[in-house]
């Protein structure tokens, strides 16, 4: 039987947020979800709380918002957004890259994978093959790297 020794995550005694790595740089403060959605149409709100609903259903998730964007976290962040003015940049951590219409940009993080960018205007935008993969993102979230070699650094724009 293999046993795996998992760390408990270390949490920054100034914002509460929880990190793989004791005092890691990050950018410290308190920020409220509802500040990212002032002024923005309600249409931005409900698609937002659609995603996190589809991060939820692959498992238990911490959401929380930071000065410019919203992280959501298993054991590392996984997924997160940012509130543009009438749409939402919905983000994820895949190890390959993939194809989706509302897909538009992707940008490389070395080994570890690529960052994904999609366009979602309303819930109608999260599909069944966003949930798909929500739930390969899922599983990086958990720690589940695995090593290889680093694929070449570059930044894709996708257009649909």
């Amino acid at each position: 039987m293999v046993t795996t020794t998992v760390k408990s995550l270390w949490r920054c005694p100034k914002c509460g947020h929880r990190f793989v790595t004791r005092n890691i740089w990050h950018s410290c403060g308190r920020f409220a979800l509802a500040d990212h959605f002032q002024g923005k149409p309600d249409e931005i709100r409900k698609t937002f709380d659609q995603y996190v609903a589809l991060a939820k259903r692959c498992g238990p998730v911490t959401v929380y918002a930071q000065k410019t964007r919203i992280v959501i976290q298993v054991r590392v962040r996984f997924a997160g957004a940012v509130v543009r003015s009438n749409w939402l940049d919905a983000s994820m951590w895949l190890r390959r890259k993939v194809r989706h219409p509302r897909l538009y940009r992707i940008e490389s993080l070395g080994r570890l994978g690529y960052g994904h960018h999609f366009r979602l205007n309303t819930p109608r935008d999260i599909d069944r093959s966003l949930a798909r993969l929500m739930k390969e993102a899922y599983v990086v979230g958990q720690g589940a790297i695995t090593r290889g070699k680093a694929p070449k650094s570059e930044t894709l724009i996708v257009r649909g």
